[in-house]
C-alpha cells in the first residue's frame, strides 16, 4: 500500500473507531468533537451546562460541518505540510466525508467510503431513512430467529415477564428501567453487525437466574440487566442519542423522526401484543426514541435539550448538490447490499450525485465490514482508485 496522509473520519455514528489493522503504511488522525480525547461530552462533563438550552445550543457545533472545520484547521494549521489528504470514512464519518466533499474539496486527495453514503436531500431526511430501513430490520429479524428459533420464545418469555412486573418493566442496575419496548433497542447492534446475532443469543441464554429452592420466583439475571446496559452504552454515549437524528437535517426539524414512522409499523413492533399472541418480537433498529431520555438513567437529565433539538428547525446545510456533481476528487465507496443503518436504495441515489464515485458493492460484509475485514476493504477500495482493480 502507497505511504498516503490520512484523516480519518471512521466513527461509528459517535459509536466506536474503526479497526485498521493491516493498514499499518497509512498515517492515521481520528477526531471528532465530544468523543475520545477531543473534550468528550459525557454524562458528567454535559452537566456543567446552566440549563437545557445552553446544551442544546452547545450541541448544535457537534455535527458534521464543524468536524469538516476542525479538520482543515489540523491540516492547515496543525500539519500544514501534508498538502492535500486522504480521509476515510466510516459509517457517520462518511457523511463527515460528503460534508467534505461539499465544503472543502481543495483539502482531498482521496475520499475512502465504507458504509457512510448519506441521503443529501434538503429538509429532515432522518423520516425517509427510518420508513426505507424497517424492511431491511424486519429481515434481519427473521434472518435471526431463523438462526436461533429457540430464542423466539426465549425473547417472548422474557418481554411477557417485563410486561407484567410492577411499573411494567424491571429497574436496572444504574436506576434506569428495562420494558419490553427498552428491550427491542437490543436490535441497535444485534441486528446489524457481523457477530451481533451470537451475541444477543448467548445473553439471552443467561436471562435468568436459576431458582435453587421449590417455590421461589423467578427473576431476570444481573448478567443480563448488567449485559443490556453494556450493550446498549447510553451511559458513555449520550452524543449518540442526543444528536442521531440531528445529523440528518438541513433546515428542517427531525420532531422525533423514528418515534413517528414507529407508529406506521406498530402492528408489527408492538412487544407486548406480539408476545402476547404468540408471534416473534420484533428487534428494532438505528432509532432513537423520546421515551428513552425517560427510561435510561444517563439519558434523563437530558430530556429537555433533547426535545430542544428535535423541535430545532434552522439547521445549517450539510450537502452542496451542486458542488457534488462537479466533484473532481477521486471517491471509492463500498456499499454493502444488506446494510441495516445506511439503507442501499438511499445510498445509490445519492451516488448517482458525486461525479466520479467508484462503488463497490458486496453483501460479503455487513456495516461493520471495516471493523471486521478493515485490510482487505481498505486494499480494494483503494486498488479501485489507484488503477489496479477494474471498475466494473
Amino acid at each position: 500500500m502507497k505511504k498516503a496522509n490520512s484523516y480519518n473520519l471512521a466513527k461509528d455514528h459517535f459509536r466506536s473507531s474503526a479497526n485498521l489493522e493491516g493498514a499499518d503504511e497509512v498515517r492515521r488522525f481520528t477526531i471528532q468533537r465530544g468523543t475520545g480525547l477531543s473534550s468528550p461530552l459525557t454524562t458528567s462533563s454535559m452537566s456543567q451546562m446552566k440549563s437545557a438550552e445552553e446544551l442544546a445550543n452547545y450541541l448544535t457545533h457537534f455535527r458534521a460541518d464543524n468536524i469538516v472545520h476542525d479538520s482543515e484547521f489540523i491540516r492547515k494549521c496543525i500539519v500544514p505540510d501534508s498538502g492535500r489528504w486522504t480521509v476515510l470514512g466510516q459509517s457517520f464519518g462518511g457523511f463527515c466525508a460528503v460534508t467534505y466533499l461539499s465544503f472543502a474539496p481543495e483539502g482531498l486527495k482521496q475520499v475512502l467510503l465504507t458504509g457512510g453514503i448519506p441521503p443529501i436531500k434538503s429538509g429532515c431526511t432522518a423520516e425517509s431513512v427510518y420508513r426505507a430501513c424497517f424492511e431491511q430490520i424486519v429481515h434481519q429479524n427473521e434472518k435471526y430467529y431463523k438462526r436461533f428459533p429457540q430464542d423466539i420464545e426465549h425473547v417472548r418469555d422474557v418481554v411477557n415477564y417485563l410486561a407484567e412486573s410492577e411499573g411494567g418493566g424491571v429497574i436496572l442496575p444504574s436506576g434506569g428501567i428495562l420494558t419490553p419496548r427498552g428491550l427491542q433497542l437490543l436490535g441497535l447492534t444485534a441486528l446489524g453487525s457481523s457477530t451481533g446475532f451470537e451475541r444477543l443469543h448467548y445473553m439471552f441464554e443467561r436471562a435468568w437466574d436459576p431458582v435453587f429452592l421449590p417455590g421461589a420466583k423467578r427473576k431476570l439475571s444481573y448478567y443480563f440487566l448488567n449485559a443490556y446496559e453494556t450493550w446498549m452504552g447510553m451511559d458513555a454515549n449520550p452524543l449518540y442519542a442526543l444528536l442521531h437524528e440531528a445529523i440528518y437535517c438541513q433546515g428542517a426539524s427531525s420532531r422525533w423522526s423514528a418515534h413517528r414512522v414507529r407508529t406506521e409499523y406498530e402492528s408489527k413492533f408492538d412487544a407486548i401484543k406480539a408476545a402476547k399472541e404468540g408471534r416473534p418480537v420484533l428487534f428494532t433498529g438505528e432509532m432513537i426514541f423520546p421515551w428513552m431520555f425517560d427510561e435510561m438513567h444517563a439519558l434523563r437529565p437530558f430530556k429537555d435539550a433533547a426535545e430542544l433539538l428535535a423541535l430545532k428547525e434552522d439547521w445549517p446545510p450539510l450537502y452542496d448538490i451542486a458542488s457534488l456533481n462537479n466533484n473532481t476528487v477521486p471517491v471509492a465507496a463500498a456499499v454493502y447490499y444488506e446494510d441495516l443503518y445506511v439503507n442501499f436504495k438511499l445510498a445509490m441515489e445519492t451516488a448517482s450525485q458525486i461525479a466520479g464515485i467508484r462503488l463497490w458493492i458486496t453483501n460479503e460484509y455487513m456495516h461493520s465490514g471495516l471493523r471486521d475485514g478493515g485490510g482487505a476493504v481498505l486494499e480494494h477500495l483503494l486498488g479501485m482508485l489507484n488503477g489496479k482493480r477494474p471498475l466494473f
